[in-house]
């Protein structure tokens, strides 16, 4: 087995691709491994996140005329670009995508979709196989069950993939706060989506607004 390790395995905002793969109203509809509000926020947070780092970013869906659009939320973050609407289930195997990912010249495959036992995990699978680099980030993907959705990203572990979160993932690209290059923008993203987080990082700055009290101290 070769282990995903070491500085140069960790992901780079300038090396990455993401492709976002049906994100669409009839895989939500039977979506519960999650709650589907967490996933759309969590999907939605991906894009964002991709934009301000400047991360090349595909848009896949698969039927959209019966499986309904993309989610506004995502291609609200995209407005002028097209979406890949596909009949293949597995998106590593419609040449308009591949095409689309090798076009960029980056190496680092980001991969989240609905439904993860299916439509995340074939593509990721392949991919593998076909030597790249591939991430999925799991809670911006979700499956008809608890089950499917862990027996996939087992399967996907297994096949060599690494995974990690969108949180996780948006502080590997930022690397060092020392730059501050995409700070402010992702800061944004922080605040709309990082529940917690983004609302902590609202309280300090209203503290740090505050005046102190005369009789303080």
């Amino acid at each position: 087995m070769t282990f995903r390790n070491g500085l140069d395995s960790l992901l780079r905002p300038e090396d990455s691709v993401l492709v976002l793969i049906d994100h669409q109203p009839y895989q939500l509809a039977n979506l519960n491994s999650h709650d589907p509000h967490a996933v759309v926020n969590s999907a939605t947070a991906l894009a964002k996140t991709a934009k301000a780092y400047g991360v090349p970013t595909i848009l896949t869906s698969v039927i959209a005329e019966r499986g309904g659009l993309i989610f506004p939320h995502i291609t609200d973050v995209f407005p002028d670009q097209q979406v890949i609407d596909r009949t293949l289930i597995n998106t590593w195997q419609d040449p308009a995508v591949v095409d689309a990912v090798k076009a960029t010249g980056r190496t680092q495959l980001i991969i989240a979709g609905l439904w993860t036992e299916i439509c995340v995990a074939m593509p990721v699978i392949q991919a593998l196989g076909e030597g790249w680099d591939v991430t999925v980030i799991t809670d911006a993907c979700g499956a008809v069950s608890v089950e499917a959705h862990q027996v996939a990203i087992q399967r996907m572990i297994a096949a060599g993939a690494n995974v990690m979160t969108w949180m996780a993932l948006a502080g590997e690209w930022q690397r060092d706060w020392a730059r501050l290059d995409h700070v402010a923008e992702v800061t944004e993203v922080f605040k709309q989506h990082a529940a917690g987080s983004g609302i902590a990082y609202l309280w300090e700055q209203q503290l740090l607004n505050t005046p102190v009290p005369p009789s303080a101290g």
